[in-house]
């Protein structure tokens, strides 16, 4: 079964670190195989705090485990979380 990251997150509010985020995800990406896609907000049928819905697809349930606790994504995530506030899932399953 596939594995996918489901990310919910406010406005960017450092672009500077987004971008950097987005320069260190892109070899961790394509060593993991995981494929990005933005999801309509209006998904967000009860958020407080979240305007924007992402899924990040991979192969499978454990390459995203392995992806997230990868120490090259370790570092990343620091760009991520300064760039915007987010919180993210961890799912199995096939999501068309």
């Amino acid at each position: 079964m596939k594995g996918y990251w489901i990310i919910f997150g406010s406005d960017v509010v450092d672009p500077d670190a987004q971008h950097e985020y987005g320069r260190l995800w892109a070899p961790i990406s394509e060593q993991y195989k995981a494929k990005l896609k933005f999801l309509d907000p209006s998904v967000l049928v009860e958020a407080q705090s979240s305007n924007r819905v992402l899924a990040v697809e991979f192969p499978s349930y454990e390459q995203a485990k392995a992806c997230y606790n990868d120490p090259a994504y370790i570092e990343a995530k620091k760009f991520a979380l300064r760039g915007s506030r987010r919180e993210l899932i961890i799912i199995e399953g096939d999501l068309a």
